[in-house]
């Protein structure tokens, strides 16, 4: 044994009470111990072990006979070498070295479990990376000298192969930078040697000569060392491995493993992404063809996929992930491979037999579990024909018709299989006919499996084009003429169509005015079959802008069929089941087709009297639909259907205000609706305009449209709407306003009915008195809605100009009403705030408010330096304390205000003297608590904000006594200071800091300095984890 009296002893009792406190721990729960007791024991026990002395409890722990104790003792070495090494004697290093070598050895020579020998093996990497590093080394060939120990005890080989994988595992994973991770990775390498003749000498042995858990345990080992292994080391494994692809029923464990390491050297090793044709991919493609194939045929044949089955499935996907590209470009080659099997013959196979794990039969989720695991295959097939050189994608930058000409034989193919797999998958998304028994778990399952077949079906788009569309669109004609129809495939097919939608490209898709005819969707059912109707809702719903191009593309202003399916849409209102998708459709197809609807505007007049029999939940989404409609009807038109749709709802409004005080929750729960309502209303009226930036301001049509628009506005009728909605909105500010659910209505309401001018509507309110109802709410309780509002209205107050050349200056209105709110917003915000731990409490709350006074000093910077005496210097200290806060996006939202007040007080001439007197007043505060933010108060995702802040206070201290130059004295003065955070920045590590800011001419320069300094601040110099955090900035 080796000599162990440099470590600590503990008395026997200490060591007895260390056992006792584990086996209560973590033994057999008794009735008599409570949670709290074995929170107690457990925390006893922790302590016991971050003593320093706890190095004694190792050997004792693991002598003890009881299994648990022995984990813990071994956990106990893992633990103080990975945590307290730093205070572990150095000069003992290689005894405890040794030490642990010889009881890990003896662990595994008298077989103790698995779980403690993990651990052992665990710490022996943990000192390894401890010692290995350094010039000279402390533990040379350490990997060899662990392997040999244990083989002289007598150490199976499955212990060596587990040994050999925890030392992959732990060195791959280690938080080394520079020498010494290339040092301890070279390490590794120096034992790639031994570590392929272990896994070889394990693994090449005949059937029965070794037992198949030391077989498992080297193919593990191999899965391990994968990454390591050069090619050259590697490749010969996979002659290994197919030879082990034995699928016999008495080799089903042996088999699995070997598949799973081939899918390991396809994807993690450096023969995956497609390399090593000649060795890896065409050998499997022989062995699918010759075996594989046999075990499909087998699966099929019994409809039974078996663990066998389901391995080889897993390696057809990694095979088909490898090797997409070579599938792409062999596809049809007659290039020879084995005797007469050439590689198109052998891809095709491949092929074929990777569409049968695809249109298994049965269901996926109840009957099969492996159809799901190939569609990432056919994606990736996709994309690697696209690559290939034979196939050309279509091209309309020239806007001409191509001449007809025939496909290369390799894009028949690839047609060919597409259509084959398109016709698989709508098989394989069908419901069976009810009653189906389903559990609402198997339900939601085959339908994510549904949406992830719809994006396998995107792909196949991209290869066959407007085949798949007419495909299934004549599919559900064929269903609908056959007796008794099969909805469950017709529904399948309406299904795949919908999931299509983002790809087809619908000025080239005549086939949907079949799809949308009589002869089609004319005779789908309009009662009953919920699912079925429910897609083809779904599909209108997606296919909305068809009719709008279909209209323009065919040259004719025929709405008939337009009007065809929205009569099928309006059909299912009604209908509680069916009314979500029906809504949502009314809503896309009156949104985007409002011009050839607004013919037909008295038809929505019909609607609209229906309103009654549909659910109040898409009440909101059909008078969005018809405001739609109205919004296209010209101006001067547009009064008298707004008044019919608007006023029954301002009304109700109205009406529950009454009743407030009487049945107040059945009053606020028809604000509510009506609020939403109004909403939609609102949000219909608005025009829609295409593209991101837009010049519509300035152009005449559009201008000439808002004159007309404002006219109208001008009618009594209109007055007097606006007037009352605004009225309700004030009542109910006052009585509900701290309502969260009436305050999240008022808010979607607030966005939708205010507007940009250029999108004034006949019921828009100016968003000045709302943000005035709005200060009245949040002096009765700020949220973070109210202040999130007040942002979005400020900067509605001073519209975006889309002029390079223009900039805005807000209007004296403008200015006036914010003049107003700000001093009332920010008082409340600063009352919330002040509250001993409401920052932290409230990181929204926090996040909006700087966002709000952002938002100001963006827009109206002046209003800062009109506030009454006091208040902006209570803001400024309360933004600067918000430097310390732990909450990301608090502390980035004050960080961007100061930034931005200073920056923009700089631009404007007549701020100048305000600017200086703000640094002045807290230059010095801010430059603190952004030096304290890099030396670890703030988080480290925060780092570059506080930069930018340093670089706004270098760039914009001019005419502040002493310029730049102030801040370089303050910053001397903040980081030696002795109350400055402790850190592991030193003196000269501050001295460089303040010299490279004070040298920088560039953002960039000072960003730098600033990086490098946070990483010594924090210790995080030299390792991969603060490398990562500078990368990231």
């Amino acid at each position: 044994m080796a000599d162990f009296s440099f470590l600590p002893t503990l008395s026997t009792s200490d060591v007895e009470r260390a056992a006792q406190l584990i086996q209560l721990g973590y033994g057999p729960s008794t009735s008599t111990t409570t949670p709290d007791d074995l929170k107690r024991l457990q925390q006893e026990l922790f302590d016991m072990q971050r003593r320093p002395e706890a190095w004694g409890l190792v050997i004792p722990l693991l002598s003890h006979e009881d299994q648990n104790v022995q984990f813990f003792g071994a956990h106990t070495a893992q633990v103080k070498v990975a945590r307290d090494w730093d205070t572990f004697p150095q000069d003992h290093a290689e005894q405890l070295r040794d030490l642990l070598v010889q009881l890990t050895a003896h662990s595994v020579a008298i077989g103790r479990g698995t779980f403690i020998l993990r651990k052992l093996f665990v710490a022996l990497s943990s000192l390894a990376i401890k010692l290995v590093p350094g010039r000279p080394t402390r533990w040379p060939d350490w990997i060899l000298a662990c392997v040999k120990a244990f083989s002289e005890k007598g150490g199976s080989a499955d212990r060596i192969h587990q040994f050999l994988v925890i030392v992959a595992e732990e060195v791959s994973g280690t938080d080394l930078l520079g020498p010494n991770k290339l040092q301890m990775h070279q390490s590794l390498k120096d034992a790639v040697p031994m570590v392929v003749q272990a896994i070889t000498s394990s693994i090449t042995q005949p059937r029965g000569v070794v037992p198949v858990s030391q077989i498992q345990a080297a193919l593990q080992c191999l899965q391990a060392w994968m990454s390591i292994f050069p090619a050259s080391d590697l490749t010969p494994f996979i002659t290994i491995l197919i030879a082990l692809l034995d699928p016999s029923e008495d080799n089903e464990t042996v088999f699995v493993a070997a598949s799973e390491a081939l899918q390991e050297i396809m994807s993690k090793s450096s023969l995956s992404d497609g390399a090593a044709t000649k060795s890896l991919t065409e050998p499997l493609l022989l062995w699918v063809d010759a075996i594989g194939s046999k075990v499909v045929a087998s699966t099929l044949q019994k409809s039974d996929v078996d663990e066998i089955s389901h391995s080889l499935c897993k390696l057809f996907a990694a095979l088909g992930d490898h090797s997409a590209l070579y599938l792409a470009a062999n596809i049809s080659s007659q290039a020879p491979v084995f005797g007469e099997k050439t590689k198109g013959y052998l891809v095709q196979t491949f092929l074929r037999l990777i569409m049968s794990y695809t249109g298994l039969q049965g269901y996926y989720g109840i009957d099969e579990e492996e159809s799901e695991l190939t569609l990432a295959f056919w994606y990736l097939f996709q994309e690697a024909l696209w690559s290939a050189d034979y196939f050309e994608q279509e091209d309309d930058t020239d806007g001409s018709v191509p001449p007809p000409s025939k496909d290369p034989v390799q894009v028949e193919m690839a047609k060919a299989v597409y259509i084959e797999l398109v016709q698989i998958l709508r098989r394989k998304v069908a419901f069976p006919p009810p009653p189906t028994g389903w559990t609402k778990d198997q339900v939601e399952k085959f339908n994510v499996y549904r949406r992830d077949v719809g994006d396998t079906l995107i792909n196949a788009f991209y290869v066959i084009r407007d085949d798949m569309l007419s495909y299934y669109i004549n599919d559900i004609a064929q269903q609908l003429n056959t007796e008794p129809q099969s909805w469950q495939n017709i529904e399948a097919s309406l299904h795949c169509i919908m999931s299509i939608q983002e790809a087809v490209d619908l000025e080239k898709a005549p086939q949907l005015a079949r799809m949308f005819s009589q002869d089609v969707l004319g005779r789908l059912p309009t009662t009953g079959h919920n699912r079925l109707r429910r897609t083809a809702l779904s599909v209108i719903g997606a296919y909305s802008t068809w009719f709008t191009t279909y209209t323009k593309t065919a040259g004719t202003a025929d709405s008939t069929l337009l009007l065809n399916v929205l009569n099928y849409v309006v059909t299912a209102l009604t209908d509680q089941a069916l009314c979500l998708q029906a809504a949502v459709a009314l809503r896309n197809l009156c949104d985007t087709n409002r011009k050839a609807l607004a013919p037909h505007i008295a038809a929505f007049g019909q609607l609209h009297d229906g309103l009654e029999r549909i659910p109040d939940s898409e009440k909101s989404k059909v008078l969005q639909s018809i405001a739609s409609v109205i919004q296209a009807v010209p101006p001067s038109e547009m009064a008298s259907p707004v008044e019919a749709i608007v006023s029954p709802v301002v009304q109700k409004l109205v009406s529950a205000l009454q009743t407030a005080s009487t049945v107040p929750d059945e009053a606020r729960a028809m604000v509510i609706l009506q609020l939403e309502i109004l909403s939609g209303i609102s949000k219909g009226l608005t025009r829609t305009t295409e593209g991101l930036y837009t010049e519509d301001d300035d152009d005449p049509e559009t201008q000439a449209e808002v004159a007309k628009i404002k006219n109208v506005r001008e009618d009594p009728r209109m007055q007097r709407l606006r007037d009352d909605i605004f009225a309700s909105i004030r009542r109910i500010v006052d009585i509900w306003s701290v309502d969260a659910e009436i305050s999240h209505a008022l808010s979607d309401l607030f966005k939708s009915i205010t507007s940009l001018p250029s999108d004034i509507t006949l019921i828009s309110l100016p968003a000045g008195p709302l943000l005035e109802l709005i200060c009245v709410a949040a002096q009765k309780q700020l949220t973070a809605t109210w202040l999130s509002l007040s942002a979005i209205l400020i900067a509605q107050l001073n519209p975006p100009s889309y002029s390079l050349y223009v900039r805005t200056t807000p209007l004296k209105d403008a200015e006036l009403v914010v003049a107003n709110v700000l001093p009332v917003l920010l008082q409340c915000g600063l009352n919330a705030l002040a509250v001993p731990g409401a920052m932290e409490a409230n990181p929204d709350i926090v996040q909006e408010f700087f966002s709000c006074m952002d938002r100001v000093a963006q827009d109206f910077t002046k209003a800062f330096y009109a506030l009454p005496p006091g208040l902006l210097d209570a803001l400024m200290q309360c933004a600067i304390s918000s430097l310390s806060l732990q909450e990301r996006y608090s502390l980035v939202a004050a960080s961007n205000f100061m930034s931005n007040l200073i920056h923009r007080s700089s631009l404007t001439p007549e701020l100048n003297n305000h600017k200086m007197a703000l640094l002045a007043s807290h230059g010095r505060s801010i430059t603190r608590a952004i030096l304290r933010g890099f030396a670890g108060v703030a988080p480290r995702s925060v780092v570059p904000n506080l930069i930018e802040m340093l670089g706004t206070l270098m760039n914009r201290s001019s005419g502040v006594d002493g310029g730049p130059n102030i801040v370089a004295q303050w910053m001397q003065e903040i980081l030696f200071s002795d109350d400055f955070v402790p850190s592991k920045a030193g003196p000269d590590t501050k001295e460089k800091f303040i010299k490279a800011v004070m040298a920088s001419r560039s953002l960039k320069k000072t960003r730098e300095a600033a990086q490098q300094f946070a990483l010594v601040a924090r210790g995080l110099e030299g390792s991969s984890f603060g490398y990562a955090s500078v990368v990231a900035m």
